[in-house]
């Protein structure tokens, strides 16, 4: 399995296509229901995968999060996912994926890992709203193996902000207040976390925004604003003032919704910053590729209101979160 990670980066050569690989695991028989289901993570995210080594435990830490290793000098938490999806499964979680996004290491347990799997987001489907409801938002995309299996993306972004303790209160601080309430931000994630993080700093903001689950429900609601924008006369700059995009996302991954608006004249002038936990230089290489105006990470309140007043053509004001 190694040595299917170890040249993630000429993977790159997939963006731009609609396609991804992701690594197909196991979290265990679920006492439960008596089914091992098969899960999956986009492989960009993956650093490596290994026998799961000696943990350190550390005390009051979440109950899914059993402790931390070293890897390489470096302290990396360990989170059990079986644990945290609320799986009873009393096999062994002995492998240990690496993941590494926004610059921050971490390791997930599983059972053990199947094969790195190569497909279209087109067949990446957004997940029935009963599934949704049921795992609270933790699987995002959904899709179906030659054998019949279904494969569960999961939100690796749901999972590590609901398992490491940072300050939602320090993060909105300084983020940047702009007096334009005609602005509007059309915006689209498929993972619910970042897409409330979203309207949280437009909100602080004073931006109005408009959000979609992916990059395909984007272009359709895009498309509906531009006919109307041609119904009543006016240009689509005035009903849309910046286009935010995620990089993953089911249906349509960002780097084609980014290469459909560049290529379409009704939305010229209308910036595209592309917001994703893929901070490699090769993804942000790959986004400029394909014409995003700026990329910003995810999980940065303070640096994406920047860009947002900055590309808003308005000169903001740190402002503080109302008391709650």
């Amino acid at each position: 399995m190694s040595e299917l990670l170890k040249n993630i980066d000429a993977r790159t050569k997939l963006a731009g296509t609609n396609k991804l690989e992701i690594l197909l695991f196991f979290l265990g028989l679920d006492q439960r229901t008596g089914r091992r289901e098969t899960y999956g993570i986009n492989v960009f995210k993956v650093r490596e995968v290994m026998r799961t080594p000696v943990i350190t435990a550390a005390p009051e830490m979440p109950a899914s999060v059993e402790g931390m290793v070293s890897l390489r000098g470096a302290l990396v938490p360990v989170i059990d996912l079986a644990k945290y999806s609320g799986i009873s499964a009393e096999t062994p979680r002995e492998i240990m994926i690496v993941t590494e996004y926004n610059g921050h290491t971490q390791g997930f347990l599983v059972e053990g890992v199947d094969t790195i799997l190569r497909l279209d987001w087109s067949k990446m489907r957004v997940p029935p709203e009963m599934l949704t409801a049921q795992t609270g938002g933790l699987v995002t995309a959904v899709t179906e193996l030659e054998d019949g299996r279904l494969v569960m993306m999961m939100d690796v972004e749901k999972v590590l902000s609901e398992t490491t303790s940072i300050d939602n209160e320090i993060m909105f601080r300084g983020v940047v207040a702009l007096d334009r309430p005609d602005a509007i931000v059309f915006y689209c994630d498929d993972s619910s976390v970042a897409r409330k993080q979203i309207e949280k700093t437009l909100n602080v903001m004073g931006v109005k925004g408009i959000s979609a689950v992916n990059g395909r429900s984007m272009w359709e609601e895009m498309e509906k604003t531009a006919t109307y924008a041609q119904s009543v006369g006016q240009p689509v700059s005035k009903f849309i003032n910046l286009v935010l995009t995620d990089i993953e996302m089911p249906e349509m991954d960002g780097y084609i919704l980014t290469k459909r608006i560049k290529s379409d004249p009704r939305f010229n002038g209308i910036p595209v910053i592309m917001h994703s936990s893929l901070s490699g230089m090769s993804n942000q290489k790959l986004g400029l590729s394909v014409g995003v105006d700026e990329y910003v990470p995810k999980f940065e309140p303070q640096r994406l209101s920047e860009t947002l007043a900055r590309r808003l053509g308005v000169a903001g004001t740190p402002e503080a979160l109302p008391e709650s």
